[in-house]
């Protein structure tokens, strides 16, 4: 429950902190004096946006922060979940920068907005006029019956087998459609991969061929500068070798004589031996090499070959052409293999079909027998309401389709008069009449939501008399399961409340102010016969609210 709220710095308040107890309390005051912008700072700690323009002062920030008693409603996995901090009195503090930037806080530590909402969405529920027209939505309606039924496991069973059959689905689509298309370029691919398989690539074969394609192309020229080489070393007149034999000779003899020269003819020998060797090995080469204007052709069109299917696949060796075929080869394969792939997704998006059908009957079941007792009861309702006549259907058929809450349309039926038929809510119902609607829809759903609190905000609006008197004695005995704060101009409701909140602004000071009090008895009375008689209090109207107050005191005794 809630159990204070305090507020800085919003709209027209200044700064006010109010304590909040247990049972049924009642907020008034004249139209304008402020009640909405309570509810609006309120908003704030429940995670709904707000810019720089509810700053009282620009200059200084907003702070509302509002303390709850979350003890009996089972948290603890939520703030594990969100790494927070557990506290039985759990403080949520929403701050607005004068910047424009907003920041929030649980028991200190800050948090987003969607982390706040999924909490405070557990802890307090604000009914304003304008959610009456929530009624009319499917959605809406759907959450109603949803938590009539109590069929929590139920939708959580069905929301897994909706995943899981759309995961199914998925897969199989994307299969299916990826082989309709692979299938129809096969024949390209197989006729691509055939031509690759055809060149027989090795690895480095371009570099290995453009190195032959040289040596044959110059064959004639290489060939003749071996010979001339061969010739100079060994075989001419004045051949390099029989020279240098002769120098070895000379030096040799000069050697016996001379010292200090004595091992240049060892060196001139391993030179001799070198150029030797050198002679032989390119006499060999020139043996080797021979003009062949057939292998030349054949290289060049070898390499014209490699060169035409690296520009038809746009890559620039035979390395990447050998990737190019293995990838080939895969998609060809796996082309090849749809079928069983694709005839084990459809068993699986059948067997996933087949079973969400079974959840969504399952939770149909339970929305159906919810629908028909929630009915009855909302009838019943009505009926306290002095609507003795009213019929409430509520009207589920099967949807055309498969959705993420199942596969019921649920539509809310209402006739106000005896003989009527029942037709949408949304075109017989007027506002007084929706008033009443929803609040004994809030009234069935108070006692399965286990909801901490709830705050309606002129819920009774539309309604007078009698009538106000019996939405009061709805309204207090929804305060025995659970916090209610009423907000109210009716005087019949107002004098229900076990605790009496005024709020009221102040002229007297430099600006406009609004404040809120907590009403004493005395000061209760004084309120309850304002909203009877208007500004000018008479006797009558005291000796009316004293008698309001003392017969609702009464009642709640014998409760």
């Amino acid at each position: 429950m809630l159990k204070s709220l305090s507020i800085v710095n919003y709209a027209l308040i200044n700064q006010i902190e109010i304590s909040f107890q247990e049972g049924f309390s009642i907020i008034t005051g004249e139209t304008g004096a402020g009640k909405s912008i309570l509810l609006g700072a309120l908003g704030l700690i429940l995670g709904k946006r707000a810019d720089t323009n509810v700053l009282l002062n620009k200059e200084q920030k907003c702070v509302v922060e509002g303390q709850f008693l979350v003890k009996d409603y089972d948290l603890h996995s939520f703030f594990r979940e969100h790494e927070l901090d557990y506290d039985e009195e759990t403080i949520i503090r929403r701050e607005i920068l004068p910047s424009g930037k907003s920041r929030a806080f649980i028991n200190d530590s800050p948090v987003n907005l969607s982390i706040l909402q999924a909490l405070t969405t557990q802890l307090i529920d604000i009914h304003s006029q304008h959610q009456n027209l929530n009624l009319n939505n499917q959605q809406f309606q759907l959450q109603v019956i949803d938590a009539l039924a109590g069929n929590n496991e139920e939708l959580r069973e069905y929301k897994t087998a909706y995943k899981a059959f759309k995961e199914a689905e998925k897969s199989y689509k994307t299969l299916k459609e990826t082989a309709d298309k692979d299938s129809n370029e096969l024949d390209y691919l197989q006729y691509q991969y055939q031509e690759l398989e055809k060149a027989a690539l090795q690895q480095n074969e371009d570099e290995a061929l453009e190195v032959e394609q040289q040596e044959l192309a110059h064959a004639e020229e290489i060939k003749e500068a071996l010979s001339a080489s061969v010739s100079l070393l060994t075989t001419d007149d004045r051949a390099i070798l029989n020279q240098l034999r002769s120098v070895y000779d000379h030096i040799k003899s000069a050697a016996s004589h001379l010292t200090a020269i004595r091992d240049i003819p060892e060196r001139i020998e391993s030179g001799l031996i070198e150029l030797k060797d050198i002679a032989r090995e390119i006499e060999s080469w020139s043996g080797k090499i021979n003009h062949d204007p057939e292998r030349l052709e054949l290289v060049n069109s070898r390499i014209n070959l490699i060169y035409q299917l690296q520009q038809k696949h746009r890559v620039s060796s035979v390395k990447e052409l050998i990737d190019v075929q293995q990838k080939l080869d895969e998609q060809i394969s796996n082309i090849e293999s749809f079928d069983d792939r694709l005839e084990e997704l459809e068993k699986e998006y059948h067997a996933t079909y087949k079973e969400l059908l079974e959840k969504a009957n399952a939770l149909s079941k339970t929305r159906i027998a919810a629908g028909h007792k929630g009915q009855t009861q909302i009838d019943a309702l009505l009926s306290e309401l002095a609507m003795p006549h009213a019929q409430f259907y509520i009207k589920i058929t099967e949807a055309g389709d498969i959705t993420p809450n199942g596969k019921d349309d649920v539509q809310f039926l209402f006739s106000a008069n005896k003989g009527m038929q029942a037709v949408e809510l949304a075109k017989v119902a007027s506002g007084g009449e929706l008033s009443r609607v929803m609040l004994s829809v809030k009234s069935l759903l108070t006692h399965v939501k286990g909801l901490p609190t709830i705050i309606f905000d002129e819920i009774d609006t539309g309604v007078s008399g009698d009538v106000a008197d019996k939405v009061g004695n709805i309204i207090k005995a929804m305060s025995g399961n659970m916090q209610v704060i009423n907000i109210t101009h009716l005087p019949q409701v107002a004098s229900k409340g076990e605790h009496h909140f005024k709020v009221y602004k102040d002229d007297n000071t430099n600006a406009t102010e609004t404040h809120i009090k907590q009403l004493t008895e005395e000061e209760r009375i004084q309120e309850i016969a304002k909203m009877l008689s208007g500004e000018h209090i008479t006797d009558a109207s005291l000796e009316n609210a004293k008698e309001l107050l003392r017969i609702n005191q009464v009642i709640a005794k014998q409760s």
